[in-house]
């Protein structure tokens, strides 16, 4: 950002992001806020956020004061390792994506529109799972209300793309107007759109179902002449298992996490459960995934793995790395 934003900051914008309550919101607003740098190049993120801030407190007002709505919600906490959500235009294959990489029962039929609602289901990836979210097709005349928040707080999209369609090109360039239209942008990276919390990027990536066609390849060539450049492409056929698998190891690296395994003073290691944090954080970073309340009396860790030697004592600020073992220690 041209306000020259501490890490911190980023680190509370992107948990606003990710935000999936109003009062979630309303809690990474008054934390970026203070974490704002104030200075003259600061002031209009500094009034738009006091602006957010102040919808947001209304939003939460109304909300309470509203009668209890009866009948389904589609907002789906967070689970795992990350939340990933499944986007594309009618007969794309997002329901046979979430089949075969999941143990949830999606129907898939040769019609359009099989998906009514959305569905999710937990993708194993070694000792850790992720989070998927099957959604109803996107049309240039169908757009369900809720998909806007649940992408823009997802972590990561998976974008089908029916390798064995000509329509499919122009399906999925729809699916990518839909969201712009509503300043959500498909894209390589997440994150805000420098200056601009009103749009929001979603890394994306292109995944070309019953990639083994003949046309597979011209046709996601025509459809990156209308999004050059944009996204990251991975072609998938289901009745090879070595291309299911591939798309099962890029799905868990678009999150950019790291296993983190812990164990308590005196007791032995849990290398059943990992927590997982970004890639490069600290000691305090795995503290608060654990408890607040063991974050806010940290003193010093000690560590066992590649980031440190074996039982070395560290501080709060200690870079980790993947599957590292910690031993938290409070004041």
């Amino acid at each position: 950002m041209a306000v020259n934003a501490t890490p911190q900051y980023k680190k509370a914008e992107e948990e606003y992001r990710r935000a999936q309550s109003v009062q979630e919101q309303i809690d990474c607003l008054e934390k970026m806020l203070v974490l704002l740098p104030k200075h003259k190049a600061s002031e209009k993120v500094q009034m738009d956020l006091k602006t957010r801030l102040k919808e947001a407190r209304s939003e939460l007002a109304a909300e309470k004061a509203a009668p209890k709505k009866v009948g389904k919600t589609f907002r789906f906490p967070r689970q795992g390792a990350g939340q990933i959500v499944i986007l594309g235009g009618p007969n794309a294959g997002k329901s046979r994506v979430l089949g075969e990489l999941t143990s949830a029962k999606a129907e898939i039929a040769p019609y359009p529109f099989t998906t009514r609602e959305p569905q999710p289901g937990m993708m194993p990836w070694e000792d850790v799972v992720v989070q998927l979210i099957d959604t109803p097709p996107i049309t240039d005349s169908f757009f369900e209300v809720y998909l806007q928040n649940m992408v823009r707080s997802a972590d990561a999209v998976v974008l089908c793309f029916d390798g064995s369609s000509d329509d499919a090109p122009d399906h999925t360039a729809e699916v990518v107007r839909q969201f712009e239209q509503r300043k959500t942008v498909l894209s390589r990276e997440s994150g805000f759109v420098e200056d601009d919390l009103t749009q929001v990027r979603i890394k994306t990536l292109l995944v070309p179902t019953r990639g083994d066609d003949p046309g597979c390849a011209d046709r996601v060539a025509y459809f990156e002449e209308m999004c050059p450049g944009r996204f990251e492409v991975l072609p998938v056929e289901f009745d090879h298992p070595e291309s299911t698998a591939a798309l099962r190891d890029r799905i868990y690296q678009m999150l950019g996490v790291m296993r983190v395994y812990t164990k308590a003073p005196g007791k032995p290691a849990d290398y059943k459960s990992p927590f997982t944090i970004p890639i490069g954080g600290t000691v305090e970073d795995l503290a608060e995934k654990v408890h607040k309340d063991l974050a806010a009396k940290l003193t010093h860790a000690r560590i066992w793995g590649a980031s440190a030697h074996d039982g070395q004592s560290v501080g709060r600020d200690h870079v980790l790395a993947d599957k590292d073992l910690v031993e938290l220690h409070g004041g």
